[in-house]
């Protein structure tokens, strides 16, 4: 059995369960090629951006289940639930991650909607007659 590494990254409600098996530098995202899953570039930069920082770009295939949020979210939680497999992969990474912010879970959630109003905050119009 080959070598692998595991990490579950999260952010908001999306998480992601990262795979890291020695390889060409494949990205799989729920079994569809990271460019095919999400179609924005920017997040796609995001998601390589541990692979780059530690320059391990060529060195890993990356293999990701995510569910729950938005694109936004999944790709955030892809990119913590990566740099946490890297450093189980290699105790060395850690300290230009956690430079970077990457081990942080990012703890800013949706608030809650409240009675009376329309949304978390929005309230109904007003009207004095």
């Amino acid at each position: 059995m080959t070598v692998q590494y595991r990490g579950t990254g999260r952010r908001k409600n999306a998480v992601a369960r990262v795979r890291l098996v020695p390889g060409s530098g494949n990205i799989m995202v729920n079994k569809r090629p990271v460019d095919e899953y999400f179609n924005y570039e920017v997040m796609i930069q995001e998601i390589k951006r541990p692979l780059e920082i530690t320059n391990t770009l060529g060195t890993y295939d990356v293999y990701v289940i995510a569910n729950g949020g938005g694109y936004t979210g999944q790709s955030g939680a892809i990119r913590h639930g990566l740099s946490r497999a890297l450093v189980k992969a290699n105790a060395d990474h850690k300290p230009a991650l956690k430079a970077a912010g990457y081990l942080t879970r990012d703890p800013r959630m949706k608030e809650r909607k409240k009675y009376g109003f329309k949304k978390a905050r929005k309230s109904p119009q007003f009207s004095k007659r």
